[in-house]
């Protein structure tokens, strides 16, 4: 069933066919369990086509940077090549990230799945840290593939902060000289200071889980570059607003972090001069991303949203073993074009 919802958006749908089983309707129990490591071995099973296909990429993004990519699937010149980007903190190899590429290896798509700076093991590839505003890194790492895609057109599908970055550089496209087909994004961070206060706000489960996973990734980037970074005093004190004001302070231009925050925000006129068709899904049920942050998003013709019931957030399982609900819409989308 698929109802207009103009409460939140005046481009945006209800789509009510996702179907879990009662026990898996909440919005917690979509967030938590498809990141489980207990599940690791059942989706890495099913992904074993798609990651026996995989060869490692090393990108230019220009500016001395390089970023890691793994490529799948036939290079015969023909289509769209689709690049899909992992949230903050995971990685090519994210559960949610390895499903979905399973499901678009399977019907026939080539992909690259990209690994942003200092995720997965690519602390020693850059001298600097990680932030969520080097847009330009990604934009120089999607020109590099699209040439050696002998300029085809892309695909751009990304997850939470990936989303994001994705939705950034698709409302950029035309002026960075990229031929991006479609955009989609998958729970996405929209207004990063409301999602900030969202964790501090929300169930201690989340900020535990970013905190541990942000801490072990800032060890690796001191143990590749140890003459470069000190953060044992940071990681003692812990507290995601604690921890990014100190690192933004002294590891960006921004002077604050609000304007940091802002720096990659995409409500307001982000999304004003978007003309490559682009798709947001969002879950109403999302503890992460409050879903009334969308109505701080531009409405240009080419924004479609699509929001559901339940997924939580990068979610939308209905079976813990099988393919997304997410993932076959991102796979019908994509076969539209």
């Amino acid at each position: 069933m698929i109802g207009v919802a103009d409460r939140y958006h005046p481009n945006a749908i209800i789509d009510t066919s996702i179907a879990p089983p009662r026990w898996l309707r909440g919005g917690h129990a979509q967030s938590i369990l498809p990141s489980l490591p207990w599940r690791r071995p059942a989706i890495e099973r099913r992904a074993r086509p798609v990651l026996a296909a995989s060869v490692e990429r090393l990108i230019d993004c220009g500016e001395g940077t390089v970023l890691q990519g793994f490529h799948a699937g036939a290079d015969e010149g023909r289509g769209a090549l689709t690049v899909l980007l992992h949230g903050w903190e995971g990685s090519a190899r994210s559960l949610y990230v390895l499903s979905l590429a399973q499901t678009l290896f399977e019907r026939g798509h080539e992909l690259l799945r990209l690994n942003l700076r200092d995720h997965g093991e690519t602390h020693h590839l850059n001298r600097e840290l990680f932030h969520s505003c080097r847009l330009e890194e990604l934009i120089g790492a999607l020109r590099t593939i699209q040439a050696g895609a002998g300029a085809r057109p892309l695909h751009l599908v990304g997850f939470s902060l990936g989303g994001n970055f994705m939705l950034r550089a698709a409302a950029a496209a035309g002026a960075a000289g990229l031929d991006v087909a479609q955009a989609i994004a998958v729970s996405p961070v929209l207004d990063p200071q409301r999602t900030l206060d969202a964790l501090e706000r929300g169930s201690p489960i989340y900020r535990r889980y970013f905190v541990r996973k942000w801490s072990r990734s800032l060890a690796r980037k001191q143990a590749a570059w140890p003459a470069e970074y000190d953060f044992s005093s940071l990681l003692r004190q812990g507290g995601l607003r604690h921890m990014t004001a100190e690192l933004v302070r002294a590891h960006t231009q921004f002077p604050t972090l609000e304007e940091y925050l802002n720096g990659y925000a995409i409500t307001g006129e982000r999304l004003r001069g978007l003309h490559v068709p682009t798709t947001i899904i969002v879950a109403l049920d999302d503890p992460i991303i409050p879903p009334d942050d969308l109505r701080g998003l531009a409405a240009p013709e080419s924004l479609r949203i699509l929001l559901s019931p339940h997924g939580g957030h990068c979610g939308f399982l209905e079976q813990l073993d099988a393919p997304s609900w997410a993932d076959r819409h991102v796979a019908a989308l994509l076969a539209a074009r």
